[in-house]
Protein backbone atom coordinates (compact mmCIF):
# COMPACT_ATOMS: atom_id res chain seq x y z
CA UNK A 1 0.00 0.00 0.00
CA UNK A 2 1.54 3.29 -1.18
CA UNK A 3 1.69 6.00 2.15
CA UNK A 4 2.27 9.40 1.97
CA UNK A 5 4.96 10.34 4.81
CA UNK A 6 6.13 13.86 6.40
CA UNK A 7 9.48 14.81 4.73
CA UNK A 8 10.64 17.14 7.63
CA UNK A 9 13.30 15.70 9.18
CA UNK A 10 15.30 15.22 5.38
CA UNK A 11 18.41 17.82 4.98
CA UNK A 12 20.12 18.35 1.75
CA UNK A 13 23.22 16.36 1.23
CA UNK A 14 26.12 17.17 -1.05
CA UNK A 15 27.34 14.53 -3.01
CA UNK A 16 31.59 14.34 -3.00
CA UNK A 17 34.17 11.85 -4.24
CA UNK A 18 37.39 10.95 -2.47
CA UNK A 19 40.02 13.78 -3.43
CA UNK A 20 37.88 16.18 -4.66
CA UNK A 21 38.28 19.70 -3.22
CA UNK A 22 35.52 21.56 -5.49
CA UNK A 23 32.93 22.87 -3.29
CA UNK A 24 29.24 21.47 -3.88
CA UNK A 25 26.92 23.57 -5.52
CA UNK A 26 25.19 23.55 -2.56
CA UNK A 27 27.89 24.44 -0.43
CA UNK A 28 28.94 27.47 -2.90
CA UNK A 29 24.99 28.98 -2.53
CA UNK A 30 25.50 28.92 1.64
CA UNK A 31 28.73 30.08 1.73
CA UNK A 32 27.49 32.62 -0.89
CA UNK A 33 24.49 33.63 1.29
CA UNK A 34 26.43 33.76 4.61
CA UNK A 35 29.22 36.15 3.34
CA UNK A 36 27.57 39.65 2.77
CA UNK A 37 31.15 40.76 1.82
CA UNK A 38 32.00 39.04 -0.87
CA UNK A 39 28.80 39.81 -3.17
CA UNK A 40 28.12 43.79 -2.09
CA UNK A 41 25.20 44.25 -4.58
CA UNK A 42 22.04 42.49 -4.31
CA UNK A 43 20.36 39.86 -6.26
CA UNK A 44 17.97 40.81 -8.60
CA UNK A 45 15.46 37.74 -8.65
CA UNK A 46 12.99 37.89 -11.52
CA UNK A 47 9.58 36.58 -10.42
CA UNK A 48 7.04 34.69 -12.71
CA UNK A 49 3.64 36.57 -12.69
CA UNK A 50 1.13 34.68 -10.68
CA UNK A 51 -1.74 33.10 -13.26
CA UNK A 52 -5.18 34.71 -11.71
CA UNK A 53 -8.30 32.78 -11.32
CA UNK A 54 -9.61 35.49 -13.72
CA UNK A 55 -6.96 34.34 -16.43
CA UNK A 56 -8.31 30.54 -15.61
CA UNK A 57 -11.81 31.70 -15.84
CA UNK A 58 -12.56 34.57 -17.88
CA UNK A 59 -16.32 34.36 -17.73
CA UNK A 60 -17.51 36.59 -14.17
CA UNK A 61 -20.24 34.41 -14.00
CA UNK A 62 -18.52 30.92 -14.13
CA UNK A 63 -18.96 29.07 -10.96
CA UNK A 64 -18.41 25.78 -12.53
CA UNK A 65 -18.38 23.94 -8.94
CA UNK A 66 -21.30 25.74 -7.40
CA UNK A 67 -23.58 25.63 -10.53
CA UNK A 68 -23.45 22.04 -11.12
CA UNK A 69 -25.07 21.05 -7.99
CA UNK A 70 -28.31 22.81 -9.03
CA UNK A 71 -30.14 21.02 -11.92
CA UNK A 72 -31.44 23.69 -13.38
CA UNK A 73 -28.19 24.98 -14.70
CA UNK A 74 -27.56 20.89 -16.37
CA UNK A 75 -27.01 21.71 -19.95
CA UNK A 76 -30.53 21.55 -21.67
CA UNK A 77 -33.06 21.88 -18.49
CA UNK A 78 -34.44 25.25 -18.77
CA UNK A 79 -35.02 24.39 -22.21
CA UNK A 80 -36.41 21.54 -21.87
CA UNK A 81 -38.89 23.19 -19.08
CA UNK A 82 -39.69 26.08 -21.11
CA UNK A 83 -41.03 23.70 -24.26
CA UNK A 84 -43.01 21.52 -22.14
CA UNK A 85 -44.51 24.86 -20.58
CA UNK A 86 -44.99 26.28 -23.67
CA UNK A 87 -46.67 23.32 -25.70
CA UNK A 88 -49.36 22.92 -22.09
CA UNK A 89 -50.79 26.30 -22.26
CA UNK A 90 -50.80 25.51 -26.34
CA UNK A 91 -52.74 23.13 -25.61
CA UNK A 92 -55.47 24.45 -22.54
CA UNK A 93 -55.67 28.63 -23.57
CA UNK A 94 -53.55 28.98 -26.17
CA UNK A 95 -52.94 32.56 -24.16
CA UNK A 96 -49.74 34.67 -25.51
CA UNK A 97 -46.31 34.04 -23.76
CA UNK A 98 -44.48 37.05 -22.53
CA UNK A 99 -41.92 36.15 -20.42
CA UNK A 100 -40.10 32.98 -19.02
CA UNK A 101 -38.31 33.46 -15.16
CA UNK A 102 -36.67 31.20 -12.87
CA UNK A 103 -36.98 32.43 -9.52
CA UNK A 104 -36.84 31.05 -5.48
CA UNK A 105 -40.63 31.14 -3.80
CA UNK A 106 -40.87 31.79 0.02
CA UNK A 107 -43.71 31.28 1.40
CA UNK A 108 -45.59 32.15 4.48
CA UNK A 109 -43.54 30.08 6.76
CA UNK A 110 -40.07 31.31 5.27
CA UNK A 111 -39.28 28.04 3.04
CA UNK A 112 -37.43 28.87 -0.10
CA UNK A 113 -38.68 27.08 -2.99
CA UNK A 114 -37.57 26.85 -6.99
CA UNK A 115 -40.60 28.07 -8.90
CA UNK A 116 -40.71 28.75 -12.79
CA UNK A 117 -42.71 31.77 -13.50
CA UNK A 118 -44.18 33.13 -17.28
CA UNK A 119 -46.50 35.52 -17.74
CA UNK A 120 -49.02 35.57 -20.42
CA UNK A 121 -51.66 38.56 -21.71
CA UNK A 122 -53.88 37.14 -19.06
CA UNK A 123 -52.14 34.72 -16.36
CA UNK A 124 -49.61 34.36 -14.24
CA UNK A 125 -48.34 31.26 -13.91
CA UNK A 126 -46.29 29.69 -10.90
CA UNK A 127 -45.00 26.02 -11.87
CA UNK A 128 -43.28 23.86 -9.73
CA UNK A 129 -40.58 22.06 -12.06
CA UNK A 130 -38.93 18.78 -11.47
CA UNK A 131 -35.17 19.52 -13.18
CA UNK A 132 -34.64 15.99 -12.18
CA UNK A 133 -37.19 13.96 -13.68
CA UNK A 134 -37.94 16.96 -16.12
CA UNK A 135 -41.36 17.01 -15.45
CA UNK A 136 -44.19 20.14 -14.68
CA UNK A 137 -45.34 18.74 -10.76
CA UNK A 138 -47.71 21.39 -10.13
CA UNK A 139 -49.05 24.16 -11.70
CA UNK A 140 -50.93 27.62 -10.10
CA UNK A 141 -52.95 29.93 -12.21
CA UNK A 142 -53.57 33.43 -11.19
CA UNK A 143 -55.64 35.77 -13.43
CA UNK A 144 -53.88 38.77 -14.16
CA UNK A 145 -57.21 40.95 -13.56
CA UNK A 146 -57.65 39.67 -9.72
CA UNK A 147 -53.72 41.12 -8.93
CA UNK A 148 -54.27 44.44 -6.72
CA UNK A 149 -51.25 45.28 -5.16
CA UNK A 150 -47.75 44.33 -5.89
CA UNK A 151 -45.08 45.23 -3.05
CA UNK A 152 -41.57 45.57 -3.18
CA UNK A 153 -38.71 46.21 -0.38
CA UNK A 154 -36.39 44.47 2.28
CA UNK A 155 -37.46 41.44 4.40
CA UNK A 156 -38.71 42.01 7.62
CA UNK A 157 -39.77 39.84 10.51
CA UNK A 158 -41.00 39.60 13.93
CA UNK A 159 -38.87 40.80 16.37
CA UNK A 160 -38.86 37.75 18.41
CA UNK A 161 -38.53 35.74 15.45
CA UNK A 162 -35.45 33.40 14.96
CA UNK A 163 -34.96 33.02 11.70
CA UNK A 164 -34.62 35.88 9.73
CA UNK A 165 -33.25 36.25 6.03
CA UNK A 166 -31.56 39.19 4.32
CA UNK A 167 -32.24 40.62 1.51
CA UNK A 168 -35.32 42.35 -1.51
CA UNK A 169 -37.89 40.79 -2.78
CA UNK A 170 -41.21 41.30 -4.51
CA UNK A 171 -44.54 40.51 -3.17
CA UNK A 172 -47.91 39.75 -4.97
CA UNK A 173 -51.36 39.95 -4.29
CA UNK A 174 -54.53 38.49 -5.51
CA UNK A 175 -56.76 38.18 -2.75
CA UNK A 176 -58.12 39.43 0.45
CA UNK A 177 -56.09 39.19 3.97
CA UNK A 178 -59.29 39.99 5.85
CA UNK A 179 -60.85 36.32 4.41
CA UNK A 180 -57.95 34.17 4.97
CA UNK A 181 -58.87 31.73 7.65
CA UNK A 182 -56.73 30.65 10.77
CA UNK A 183 -56.19 27.45 9.66
CA UNK A 184 -54.36 28.59 6.65
CA UNK A 185 -52.44 31.31 8.31
CA UNK A 186 -50.25 29.04 10.58
CA UNK A 187 -50.28 25.54 8.38
CA UNK A 188 -46.88 25.17 6.25
CA UNK A 189 -48.41 23.25 3.85
CA UNK A 190 -51.19 25.50 2.57
CA UNK A 191 -52.54 26.51 -0.50
CA UNK A 192 -54.78 28.92 -0.06
CA UNK A 193 -52.69 32.05 0.82
CA UNK A 194 -53.55 34.67 -0.98
CA UNK A 195 -50.16 36.01 -2.22
CA UNK A 196 -46.84 34.93 -3.12
CA UNK A 197 -43.32 36.18 -2.80
CA UNK A 198 -40.67 35.98 -4.55
CA UNK A 199 -36.83 36.77 -4.63
CA UNK A 200 -33.84 36.22 -7.07
CA UNK A 201 -32.27 32.57 -7.81
CA UNK A 202 -28.88 31.69 -6.19
CA UNK A 203 -27.65 30.53 -9.70
CA UNK A 204 -28.34 34.10 -11.20
CA UNK A 205 -24.71 34.49 -11.39
CA UNK A 206 -23.90 31.24 -13.20
CA UNK A 207 -24.43 32.77 -16.52
CA UNK A 208 -25.57 35.96 -18.55
CA UNK A 209 -28.21 33.47 -19.48
CA UNK A 210 -29.51 32.86 -15.92
CA UNK A 211 -28.57 36.53 -15.26
CA UNK A 212 -31.42 37.35 -17.56
CA UNK A 213 -33.91 34.55 -16.46
CA UNK A 214 -33.35 35.01 -12.47
CA UNK A 215 -33.28 39.27 -12.27
CA UNK A 216 -36.47 40.52 -10.38
CA UNK A 217 -36.53 43.52 -11.96
CA UNK A 218 -36.74 41.99 -15.40
CA UNK A 219 -39.74 40.10 -13.89
CA UNK A 220 -41.24 43.24 -12.59
CA UNK A 221 -40.46 45.25 -15.81
CA UNK A 222 -43.14 42.61 -17.55
CA UNK A 223 -45.49 41.85 -14.68
CA UNK A 224 -46.37 45.00 -13.82
CA UNK A 225 -47.83 46.05 -17.50
CA UNK A 226 -49.08 42.94 -18.29
CA UNK A 227 -51.10 43.24 -15.31
CA UNK A 228 -52.55 46.81 -16.01
CA UNK A 229 -53.19 45.63 -19.22
CA UNK A 230 -55.53 43.32 -18.19
CA UNK A 231 -57.36 45.46 -15.82
CA UNK A 232 -58.32 47.41 -19.03
CA UNK A 233 -59.12 44.89 -20.87
CA UNK A 234 -61.16 42.46 -17.93
CA UNK A 235 -64.77 42.93 -18.63
CA UNK A 236 -65.35 41.43 -14.45
CA UNK A 237 -66.72 43.69 -12.06
CA UNK A 238 -63.28 43.38 -10.71
CA UNK A 239 -62.24 45.64 -7.51
CA UNK A 240 -62.18 48.98 -9.70
CA UNK A 241 -59.39 50.41 -7.82
CA UNK A 242 -56.84 49.01 -10.54
CA UNK A 243 -53.01 48.14 -9.62
CA UNK A 244 -50.88 49.63 -6.53
CA UNK A 245 -47.18 49.08 -6.51
CA UNK A 246 -45.75 50.04 -3.52
CA UNK A 247 -42.34 50.28 -2.09
CA UNK A 248 -42.42 49.16 1.36
CA UNK A 249 -40.93 46.45 3.37
CA UNK A 250 -42.26 42.70 3.11
CA UNK A 251 -42.92 41.05 6.19
CA UNK A 252 -42.11 37.18 6.97
CA UNK A 253 -44.94 36.52 9.75
CA UNK A 254 -42.24 33.31 11.39
CA UNK A 255 -41.15 32.89 14.57
CA UNK A 256 -39.12 29.98 15.63
CA UNK A 257 -38.29 29.32 11.84
CA UNK A 258 -36.70 25.85 12.93
CA UNK A 259 -38.81 24.30 9.53
CA UNK A 260 -37.38 26.77 7.20
CA UNK A 261 -33.62 26.67 9.08
CA UNK A 262 -33.28 23.31 8.35
CA UNK A 263 -35.05 23.12 5.05
CA UNK A 264 -33.19 26.17 3.83
CA UNK A 265 -29.89 25.69 5.20
CA UNK A 266 -29.49 22.25 3.23
CA UNK A 267 -31.85 23.70 0.20
CA UNK A 268 -34.62 21.25 0.38
CA UNK A 269 -36.57 23.50 -1.82
CA UNK A 270 -33.75 22.63 -4.96
CA UNK A 271 -33.42 20.38 -7.45
CA UNK A 272 -29.95 19.67 -6.21
CA UNK A 273 -27.41 16.98 -6.62
CA UNK A 274 -27.06 15.75 -3.00
CA UNK A 275 -24.21 13.74 -3.55
CA UNK A 276 -23.98 9.73 -3.31
CA UNK A 277 -25.49 7.60 -0.44
CA UNK A 278 -23.86 4.01 0.13
CA UNK A 279 -23.11 1.71 2.70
Amino acid sequence: MATIRSFEGFQPVSLKQEGDDQPSETDQLSTEEGDPVKDPEPRQISRQPSVTESTLYPNPYHQPFVSRKYFATRPGAIGTAMEDLKGHIAKTSGETIQGFWLLTEIDHWNNEKERILLVTDKTLLICKYDFIMLSCVQLQRIPLSSVYRICLGKFVFPGMSLDKRQGEGLRIYWGSLEQQSLFSRWNPWSTEVPYATFTEHPMKQTSEKFLEICKLSGFTSKLVPAIQNAHKNSTGSGRGKGLMVLTEPILIETYTGLMSFIGNRNKLGYSLARGSIGF
